[in-house]
């Protein structure tokens, strides 16, 4: 995450659905300070009592969760990100008070496996349905993003090949020069 953050990327979502709350605390608490360090933005996943807790002013949360915040827990966050999985979904979330979405999976990835992406057509229906800034997220590569922006994507979420590159600065170069 160190070499990550260095890179400057416009944010990193802390995803970790595998953790306990306190285990996640634990975890965001170390990762915020990474971020900071860098001056990279750090956006907290799911759990809004840790975020709250420790000051983070972002949030990234699935669909039913955003159903069910409150507009007192909304107003803790400055930033309110939602995953959508269609136009109807992102016209909601944008309702609902949503500052990004996440529209995905676009391609084919291994962190949806057997499951087609949902392709450019999906992701340009969803941009043109919503004001907020709208990235794309699955399958995402350097050779896509192009198409993906091309779209109405504002930008494009990365996670496997981040986490499993040997050189982030490598890697996320030919992304910082779309």
């Amino acid at each position: 995450m160190e070499k990550i953050a260095a890179e400057k990327p416009d944010g990193i979502i802390l995803r970790e659905k595998d953790l306990s709350e306190d285990e996640y605390k634990t975890l965001a608490k170390s990762i915020m300070a990474i971020c900071s360090k860098h001056g990279t933005a750090c956006i907290l996943h799911s759990f809004t009592k840790a975020a709250f807790e420790l000051g983070c002013r972002a949030i990234h949360l699935p669909m039913d969760m955003m159903r069910t915040l409150s507009n007192y827990e909304k107003s803790a966050f400055d930033v309110i990100g939602v995953s959508c999985h269609s136009a109807k979904e992102a016209c909601e979330a944008e309702a609902l008070g949503c500052t990004y979405i996440t529209a995905g999976h676009i391609f084919a990835t291994d962190c949806k496996k057997n499951l087609p992406g949902r392709g450019i057509e999906f992701l340009r229906d969803v941009c043109k349905s919503v004001s907020v800034p709208v990235y794309a997220i699955g399958g995402i590569t350097a050779e896509n993003a192009k198409d993906v922006l091309s779209a109405g994507a504002y930008g494009v979420c990365v996670m496997s090949g981040t986490m499993m590159c040997s050189n982030p600065r490598e890697y996320l170069s030919p992304f910082k020069e779309m």
